[in-house]
């Protein structure tokens, strides 16, 4: 790395404060092979913190489209090029909606008629028709007949969806400090729950320059250490990482808690003292941004008072806030206190697209998908965070997505 900073957070947070496993927005993955019950709340603020501030919704967070509207749909819902994938990401829902959380989280569910056991058959037809389809024409003429469709109303009641990316970084480590990997990712304080409130601040914690924890309580505590500041503070935004050691070997880390402070996106703080243009903000160019002027990340770091602690993982796939493995392309995260979790959806959004002369455009994209996770900047029903895989070029991807789009539900007619 050489004091080059990789991609590595939820986009979507780091830039607009717009994502558990992030949108392009992404920074609030939990752990893959840790079954945990919460995750890193800060994902998905990166990029989205330029978005309208979430607000309760006044009605029912999806509306049933009447046929009419449906038919406008239907035609855009294609059998992917890797069915696997979509198959896959299917029997991570089943996973979750077996388990009594499941049950319990659908006895909250704001919606009427939308049960768990309604989700669970839609998504027993849903796979029977994506392994026995012959063509994209007899699957969109079974979707019409058999599934009913509904509509988030979006942040502003006409159906309006900010979409943001996250992904899973990867980063080279060092399980010893040395001159080049300074700045640690730190386990859970054991005696965290008796610190007194409030907590000490990031500044308090690890001082302006990221490197005076173990002059207080944390020291002890370091689980791995990285050779950039941004990268070690991309993870705590990411909520998790896979890392590859000087040793040879890797690991994966994972969410393990925070300090009890609300995430501050250095993006917006960046924006606001006209370091950066706001028609210009994503994760890339705010890395750029630090690789110009690494004396400010002393300044702005800081800003965010919140503090995330790691556990190692076991390796595989990162895990949602459903404690099931996310699949890159076909998770998204959203609120799920108002939308259903572990169902299918659609997502209608125009998505960057690389050319082969290396540019980027957007084209708009329908895709289904499994509704798998959340994050503290996922808020109401017009915010969704999609997953987009793990290493550098996802984080490409999903440093760039952060526009509109529409988030549909398809549910098994009764």
């Amino acid at each position: 790395m050489g004091g080059q900073f990789r991609f590595s957070a939820t986009i979507g947070q780091l830039v607009a404060g717009l994502g558990m496993l992030a949108p392009l927005a992404m920074f609030d993955l939990a752990l893959p092979s840790i079954a945990v019950a919460e995750v890193s709340e800060d994902r998905g603020e990166l990029v989205a913190e330029l978005a309208p501030d979430a607000e309760a919704p006044a009605e029912l967070p999806l509306r049933l489209l009447s046929a009419a509207e449906a038919e406008a749909v239907w035609p855009t819902l294609t059998l992917p090029d890797d069915r696997q994938a979509l198959l896959q990401a299917i029997n991570h829902s089943f996973t979750y909606l077996a388990t009594p959380k499941a049950r319990e989280d659908y006895q909250q569910h704001p919606v009427p008629g939308i049960t768990r056991d309604r989700v669970w058959h839609s998504l027993q037809r849903l796979r029977q028709l994506v392994v026995n389809s012959p063509n994209n024409r007899a699957f969109q003429t079974a979707l019409r007949r058999d599934f009913d469709l509904y509509a988030s109303i979006g942040s502003d009641g006409n159906g309006t969806v900010a979409y943001t990316g996250y992904f899973e970084p990867q980063y080279r480590a060092s399980t010893v400090p040395t001159a080049e990997y300074r700045y640690p990712l730190y386990r859970r304080p054991p005696t965290i729950e008796t610190w007194p409130q409030p907590h000490p601040t990031r500044l308090e914690l690890e001082g302006a320059d990221g490197l005076a924890a173990s002059e207080g309580p944390l020291a002890g505590l370091e689980l791995v250490w990285l050779a950039s500041r941004l990268e070690a503070f991309l993870v705590q935004v990411q909520g998790s990482a896979q890392l590859q050691l000087t040793n040879g070997q890797s690991m994966s880390v994972g969410y393990a808690g925070r300090t009890d402070y609300p995430y501050t996106s250095i993006g917006r703080a960046l924006v606001n003292d006209g370091k950066i243009d706001p028609d210009n903000l994503s994760l890339p160019n705010l890395i750029a941004y630090f690789e110009a002027h690494p004396e400010d990340l002393d300044r702005y770091l800081p800003q965010n008072e919140r503090f995330i602690f790691f556990r190692e993982g076991g390796g595989g796939p990162p895990t949602g806030s459903l404690s099931v493995p996310v699949t890159a392309g076909y998770s998204i995260a959203t609120d799920k206190a108002l939308l259903p979790p572990g169902a299918i959806a659609a997502i209608q959004v125009p998505l960057p697209q690389q050319t082969v002369e290396g540019t980027w455009s957007r084209q708009l994209t329908t895709r289904l998908v499994l509704d798998q996770d959340t994050g503290g900047a996922i808020l109401g029903p017009g915010r969704v965070d999609l997953f987009v895989g793990t290493g550098p070029q996802a984080g490409e991807l999903a440093g760039r997505i952060n526009t509109s789009g529409r988030l549909y539900y398809l549910l098994l007619r009764p």
